[in-house]
């Protein structure tokens, strides 16, 4: 009996759908389909990849990103450098002099032809030296090596013109003379003392007292003789020196210089007084080396 009720009431509804008006079914239909639309799951596509969200930064983060890509400041402008002191102001040791050489020929020497014939050759090479800019070089006796010093120069042209056995420095070149009897010691200060009456061009000069020596004897200085120059008739000399004077003038290096026997005033305090001693015959000049 129940269900005979039931199936009554199936029926009676379904008669009174199909009597329904048209616009209401269409519109059940419609909330039908809505209803299965929702009901429905959608299915997720196979290959989808899931992206994780991208958290958003913290502010603190924030500014450390945008520090990291703050624009470097603009560096301020280093001092300008001090400009440098010119040539003439910038401090520095006092150089070398400067080499300041004087040179003569031949035909500017009083009588030069008058003298003998080794003679000439020996004061010609000699002043031949005066004309190459050399230097005063401590311990060289080659003018090979830029310059010489006062013994070396003495050395280098006596060997150049056949005198034998000719020793190296001024104190052993003043015991040579010495030894061969052609030594004249002079003892006065003035240039015209009998004591130079024997001076001829070609003698070696002799000082002491132009550096401090230990040896013995203290014999320091060496030249060559000349003879006098034409234009001032006055006596001159020939060697290498780091300071004697020609004319007046400081020369340094390999020169002709006025030649004085009058003492030299003392350049410093010290006690040190160069002193002329005498002159010599050149033992052995013109004779050649065996």
């Amino acid at each position: 009996m129940a269900c005979f009720r039931l199936i009554s009431w199936v029926m009676t509804g379904l008669i009174a759908l199909t009597f329904l008006p048209p616009r209401l079914q269409a519109d059940e239909s419609l909330g039908k389909k809505i209803r299965n639309f929702f009901a429905t799951p959608t299915p997720t596509p196979a290959h989808r990849h899931h992206r994780k969200a991208t958290p958003t930064p913290s502010p603190s983060a924030k500014k450390k990103a945008k520090s990291k890509h703050k624009a470097s400041p603009t560096p301020s402008p280093s001092p300008s450098p001090s400009p440098s002191p010119s040539p003439e102001k910038t401090a520095s040791p006092s150089p070398r002099p400067e080499t300041k050489v004087a040179s003569l020929s031949p035909n500017e020497i009083e009588k030069f032809e008058e003298n003998p014939e080794p003679v000439r050759k020996l004061l010609a090479d000699a002043l031949e030296l005066t004309k190459r800019d050399l230097d005063y070089t401590y311990g060289s006796a080659d003018p090979a090596n830029g310059g010489m010093d006062c013994s070396g120069f003495i050395y280098y042209v006596l060997r150049e013109n056949g005198a034998k056995d000719v020793p190296r420095s001024a104190s052993e070149q003043y015991v040579w003379v010495r030894k061969a009897g052609n030594f004249r010691a002079v003892l006065s200060h003035n240039i015209d003392s009998f004591e130079l009456d024997e001076l001829k061009p070609g003698d070696l000069l002799f000082w002491i007292g132009t550096y401090d020596v230990e040896h013995d004897p203290p014999v320091t200085h060496t030249m060559i003789y000349l003879g006098k120059a034409k234009v001032t008739g006055k006596p001159i000399m020939v060697g290498a020196s780091d300071g004697r004077t020609y004319e007046g003038k400081q020369q340094f290096g390999v020169s002709v210089f006025d030649f004085k026997t009058a003492r030299a005033k003392a350049a410093d305090t010290s006690e040190r007084q160069p002193r002329f001693v005498g002159y010599a015959k050149i033992p052995g000049l013109g004779e050649k080396e065996r």
